[in-house]
């Protein structure tokens, strides 16, 4: 087993090359040697079953693995009644589009903290509404994705490593997405040694197991921040972090599989295998 690489959503060179479906994404990721792909739902899962099938029939003919960002619509800490209701049924409907796909995993955001802006409150109404989601996946015969709530890049957003890794404590379908250029940008320009992407790895081995770390899912670019924390997604060729070799000399120095997706704003393929090529050098070291 390796890591795996791919994008988040279909890169501009993509429909440069006169493609429009996602459904020939898998196809297309394939012939360079991409065996990741996350599909987009995050403005709303707008796909119907006959199309998530075929990415799904498509991604398993080629070997690429699946997942699914959910809809940014969704607050788990909300105050409000109908906001509460919308953020459980875009959870359902993507666990359909999942089952539909045969994606392994959904990613998705925490949300807002509300107008109060106590973490600490907001994180215990997190918790509690995100029990109900956990039950109506049951419930509903819903189950099997992991679940993976993802580490956010600004301040006024729930999602830090702490809480991420709270929220996984509820279920053991439920596994950390560690974005570390969220990380980087969170915390004002971390995240860019050795020890301290190793630093996370131990935490969640230390919390969930050392099979939530062996197999960590990763959104991975470079983000320009501010005081207020992310401002944007760049790409492999602008001047800002974190830089993905020490992450990369980590995962190949344990023999860590996680899947690696990258985010960079429209050369997410070409930054991809930038990752995986590095990668592939360092497994031919001798650690």
């Amino acid at each position: 087993m390796f890591a795996q690489f791919g994008p988040a959503g279909n890169p501009d060179a993509f429909y440069e090359a006169g493609f429009k479906a996602s459904a020939d994404m898998p196809e297309w990721l394939a012939g360079l040697s991409l065996k990741a792909y996350e599909y987009q739902c995050s403005r709303g899962v707008h796909v119907g079953q006959a199309t998530a099938e075929l990415v799904g029939k498509q991604a398993a003919h080629y070997g690429v693995k699946l997942s699914i960002h959910a809809p940014y619509y969704i607050s788990l800490a909300t105050e409000d009644e109908t906001i509460a209701g919308n953020t459980l049924r875009h959870f359902q409907r993507s666990l359909e589009v999942a089952k539909w796909m045969g994606a392994e995993r959904i990613v998705f955001h925490i949300g807002g903290p509300g107008k109060g802006g106590d973490r600490r409150q907001a994180m215990e109404r997190a918790k509690s509404l995100f029990a109900q989601v956990l039950e109506q996946a049951e419930r509903l015969g819903l189950t099997g994705p992991l679940l993976l709530p993802e580490t956010m890049g600004k301040q006024n957003q729930l999602g830090s490593l702490d809480e991420v890794l709270e929220l996984c404590k509820l279920a053991d379908w439920v596994r950390p997405a560690v974005d570390f250029g969220h990380l980087h940008a969170l915390t004002g320009g971390e995240y860019t040694t050795s020890q301290e992407f190793a630093a996370v790895f131990d935490k969640i081995a230390e919390t969930l197991g050392e099979a939530a770390a062996q197999n960590l899912h990763i959104h991975f670019s470079r983000i320009e921040f501010t005081k207020a924390g992310e401002r944007r997604h760049w790409t492999f060729a602008d001047p800002y972090g974190p830089p993905h070799e020490p992450l990369l000399g980590i995962i190949a120095e344990r023999g860590y599989t996680p899947r690696i997706i990258c985010e960079s704003a429209g050369t997410q393929a070409q930054d991809a295998i930038t990752m995986q090529e590095f990668y592939k050098g360092l497994l031919k070291k001798d650690f």
